[in-house]
Parts: C-alpha cells; sequence; structure tokens
C-alpha cells in the first residue's frame, strides 16, 4: 500500500478515535476542555490528512484503483462521524443533517453505478466549496463545544451558536447544490455510456 493509501485509511482509523474521544466527557464527565481540543486535534489531522494523500497521488503518480474508491469512501466515513456527533450533540440542526447526509449517500451511489461503467466521477468545484463549508462549520462546531464545556459567557454563546447555524446551514445548501451539479453529470454520463 503507496503512502497516499496509506494516509487514506488512516482517516478511516481517526474517525472513530475522534467519536470516542469527543463523547468521554458526555459519558464519563471528564476532561470536558481538555478532551474537546484533542478532538479538534484529531479532526485536523483527518482533514490535513485528506488534503495530502490526493496532493502526493498527484504529484508523485501514485494514483491507484483502490485510492479513487477509498479516498471518497474515508471522506464519507468521517464526515459522516462529525456530522452525527454534533446532532447528538445538539451543535446541529436535523434538517442540516439529514440534507447532508442524504447528499453524501446519494454521491456514493452515483459514483458506484458509474464505477460499474469504468467511469470516476471527479470532484466538482461546487463539491470543494462544500467541502471548505464543511470544514469551517465542524471547526465552529467544535469551537462552540469547547466553550460550552469550559462554561464560557453566555451571550458571547448565543453569538457563537447563530455563527455554527449559519455555517451549517450554508454547508447543507452547498451540499443541495453540488448535488444537483453531480446530477446532472451523471445523467449526462448514463446517456453517454447508453448509446
Amino acid at each position: 500500500m503507496n503512502l497516499p493509501n496509506t494516509l487514506t485509511v488512516s482517516r478511516i482509523i481517526m474517525a472513530p478515535v475522534f467519536f470516542i474521544v469527543l463523547w468521554i466527557p458526555e459519558w464519563f464527565s471528564i476532561g470536558r476542555v481538555s478532551l474537546s481540543i484533542v478532538a479538534l486535534v484529531i479532526f485536523l489531522l483527518i482533514e490535513v490528512t485528506d488534503l495530502a494523500d490526493g496532493y502526493i497521488a498527484r504529484k508523485y503518480n501514485l494514483v491507484t484503483d483502490l485510492g479513487k474508491v477509498m479516498d471518497p469512501f474515508s471522506d464519507v466515513f468521517s464526515r459522516l462521524t462529525y456530522f452525527i456527533s454534533f446532532l447528538s450533540l445538539g451543535i446541529m440542526h436535523p434538517v442540516f443533517t439529514l440534507i447532508i447526509l442524504y447528499r453524501e449517500f446519494s454521491i456514493v451511489f452515483i459514483r458506484m453505478i458509474l464505477a460499474q461503467r469504468g467511469i470516476a466521477l471527479a470532484a466538482k468545484s461546487g463539491g470543494k466549496l462544500k467541502s471548505v463549508f464543511y470544514f469551517l462549520a465542524s471547526v465552529a462546531a467544535l469551537g462552540y463545544l469547547g466553550l460550552v464545556r469550559f462554561n464560557g459567557d453566555s451571550n458571547f454563546l448565543q453569538y457563537a451558536r447563530v455563527v455554527v447555524d449559519i455555517l451549517f446551514g450554508v454547508s447543507a445548501f452547498l451540499a443541495l447544490v453540488s448535488f444537483v451539479d453531480y446530477l446532472l453529470v451523471f445523467i449526462k454520463k448514463m446517456k453517454e455510456t447508453s448509446r
């Protein structure tokens, strides 16, 4: 297994570790602030490896069929872990969570159908922008959770919560927009291959 694929696998391993670290304070009432910081660090490691594996694979011509399948899977795997955690902790609105989950599973389904026809669905600019907002919303959510656990100023927390809600709302909107974009590509590819 080459370096990019190893980094991809590391994300799959780190996602449940992130979940456990994030939830230990809820389960055992210990390490409320310190474990929130550790969860943020793990989250950042997951996101950095996501950038690194693709960059290394392209730069050093290490792109593999396994990597093409495993990379989007590990993205979905880690994001589901984040968003279900945020939903369960009351940080993310259920509507936003559902929109994002529907989008992610639908894209996986579209990728599977195209893969059976030997077609790889490349990331599009709308999908990349959506990923940026997923990242920003998740960082804001983790920051907000850390402040709550630290018993921060309630007035500041109200404003912080509004920011978190806005970022998740924008993320859900961009998830829908990028899904429509991918869906149009999917329909076009299906028409091309059915001729």
